[in-house]
């Protein structure tokens, strides 16, 4: 990976998103993307490089007042006949017509992770290169940490930005956090936390022929997807923010045989909860305060809540993160996008790392290039202004 020299600003940067869109880094394969990331910022001497399994950590030295980290994910969801990447001219078909409206005459990269989210990741690696301190335009006010993490897509066990936290937590410090998830170059603040967890109803199998001698555990669910049609998810106002809630079933299993009885059905279940909710009392709503149920320990009866009297087994769970726009960086942040974009900040609505940062004490926002709403599509794409825009928000906030 390398910056191309003697060329524009936009032109380092689409070369530099070109060179990440090549590489195909599906959560699980992020191997060959983290090591061109970690020799791209190693050839940088104004940076000190770290790396644990498929992370890549790069740190500036500065001794200024204050730190700032940014931060993103470099693997993607699984392709969907998008991958290799192209770089679509005006005018050619596979551009969206929403993106063709908001950007007439411009070109746009599509492929998977161009959204989430390789655009930004590009715009950091460009960061981490130029803001060098050597001039007056490339000397940051603060000192700077770049994480580059992997199996952000899966399990919140797998997660490498975790993983370094537990691990090396000094790598990990700082007074302000940028996650750059996709959002129009516009703040997002804090984010819904997540609880999913599998509701199990019991039987007893029988032959299909002689149903009455056993007790079909597919039918008993009826009643759960009856009290997951009930719920009206709520809109929480936190610090100005408006988050929406959301309660739904995701998978439903059951059966071990067409002409069986099935004795055990498991309807998987997503609640998204806003940041004025721990995670305590996320699962107090779902399945009552003392139900026992946690991540690995099995099966236990709910108490409480939305799904009281049935089985409960955990399955994931990550914190929800309050907007952090208290901060004195953030609000310096908030005036400079509100100037240049003209756009207030809105709630972060999917759960980001924004979280993790927050149990860290470490104030976060959402801010990236790429539309939110094109995260893990088929189509998904980023037109190259977005490059621009956030790399000028960063450059001028920072310096």
């Amino acid at each position: 990976m390398v910056l191309p020299q003697n060329t524009t600003r936009a032109e380092q940067l689409n070369s530099l998103l070109t060179q990440i869109m090549e590489n195909f880094s599906v959560s699980d394969a992020e191997g060959p993307l983290a090591d061109e990331i970690e020799a791209f910022l190693t050839l940088q001497s104004h940076l000190t490089v770290r790396r644990h399994g498929d992370t890549v950590v790069a740190s500036t030295d500065f001794d200024k007042p204050s730190r700032v980290i940014l931060a993103g994910h470099i693997d993607t969801v699984p392709v969907i006949d998008n991958f290799p990447p192209r770089w679509l001219e005006p005018g050619d078909p596979l551009i969206r017509e929403d993106i063709a409206k908001a950007h007439p005459n411009e070109r746009v990269l599509w492929g998977r992770g161009a959204t989430d989210m390789k655009a930004s990741d590009a715009v950091m690696l460009y960061l981490a290169a130029v803001l060098d301190g050597r001039t007056v335009q490339s000397d940051p006010k603060v000192d700077l940490t770049y994480v580059f993490y992997d199996h952000e897509e899966v399990v919140a066990e797998k997660n490498g930005l975790r993983k370094v936290v537990e691990t090396h937590p000094d790598w990990i410090q700082g007074d302000f956090a940028i996650i750059g998830e996709p959002t129009s170059c516009g703040i997002e603040g804090g984010c819904n936390g997540t609880i999913r967890f599998d509701v199990v109803t019991h039987g007893v199998a029988a032959h299909s022929a002689r149903a009455w001698m056993g007790e079909n555990a597919i039918h008993k669910a009826a009643d759960i997807l009856n009290r997951l049609n009930a719920y009206e998810p709520a809109t929480v106002n936190v610090d100005g923010l408006d988050y929406r809630e959301g309660l739904n079933a995701t998978l439903i299993s059951g059966g071990k045989g067409t002409n069986v009885i099935p004795d055990e059905c498991r309807v998987h279940v997503n609640y998204r909860f806003a940041p004025d909710k721990s995670l305590a009392e996320a699962k107090a709503l779902m399945m009552g305060a003392d139900a026992g149920a946690e991540l690995g320990n099995g099966e236990h009866v709910a108490t409480g809540g939305v799904f009281e009297g049935y089985g409960i087994e955990m399955k994931d769970e990550s914190s929800s993160a309050r907007p952090g726009l208290n901060a004195p960086l953030a609000q310096d942040l908030v005036r400079l996008v509100k100037e240049r974009t003209g756009h207030d900040p809105l709630a972060k609505l999917g759960w980001t790392d924004v979280a993790r940062f927050s149990q860290l004490g470490i104030p976060a926002v959402n801010l990236g290039a790429g539309d939110p709403l094109l995260a893990h599509k088929h189509d998904e794409q980023v037109p190259e202004s977005d490059l621009t825009l956030m790399a000028d928000l960063l450059t001028a906030w920072l310096v």
